[in-house]
């Protein structure tokens, strides 16, 4: 061990200083009245937080005020805010619900308006709906790999019925734990492999 080491303690080595600056965004997929998703990214933020293996932030694309894509120049600060949000992040959790079978009109204009902010990173989805967002998260699958991001195999899917009270009221099932942090587990360790090949 050398000096510098000695005096201000052991080196940490690429792979320690690769994963402890991981920075991890949990994007809220919808900006309607009565919304449930913040319930829900907070509850993902709080298992999240208890891991200690990255820092995790909820990313509310309705603070952003995004425009519909081609309706605008593109120079309202909000979008220039928000390709900055995502290029500060090295991965993402999507909160998403199911409309038509498919995502929110919000959710996919906020992603068509980045590009390279996206690329090479990696992304966990936890969906709800009335079949669990299944549906919704299948299509976010198509898009995300358009935009070069890596989607990870385990999804928690949370159900309108057993999940909610009333449809409205968020009291998630115990064992949805397990998959949220298999999930995470998986996030972690492709942003932590795909950081590697952005730098």
């Amino acid at each position: 061990m050398g000096l510098i080491e000695r005096l201000f303690g052991k080196k940490k080595t690429e792979e320690e200083e690769t994963m402890a600056n991981l920075k991890i965004g949990i994007i809220l997929g919808s900006t309607r009245q009565g919304r449930v998703s913040p319930k829900v990214g907070e509850w993902v933020k709080g298992i999240a937080d208890q891991r200690g293996d990255a820092d995790y932030e909820i990313v509310d694309i309705a603070d952003y005020q995004l425009p519909f894509l081609g309706t605008t120049d593109g120079t309202e600060p909000g979008i220039a805010a928000w390709n900055e949000k995502l290029a500060s992040l090295d991965g993402f959790v999507f909160i998403v619900q199911e409309y038509n079978h498919s995502i929110t009109g919000a959710l996919k204009n906020a992603i068509d308006f980045a590009r390279e902010a996206w690329y090479n990173k990696a992304a966990g989805i936890v969906s709800y709906g009335s079949t669990g967002g299944a549906r919704a998260a299948e299509h976010l699958r198509g898009i995300l790999g358009e935009v070069k991001v890596a989607d990870v195999r385990t999804h928690p899917t949370l159900s309108l019925f057993t999940d909610f009270e009333n449809m409205t009221e968020f009291k998630p099932a115990e064992l949805h734990l397990t998959n949220v942090n298999a999930m995470l587990d998986e996030v972690n360790d492709w942003s932590k492999a795909l950081k590697t090949l952005r730098q």
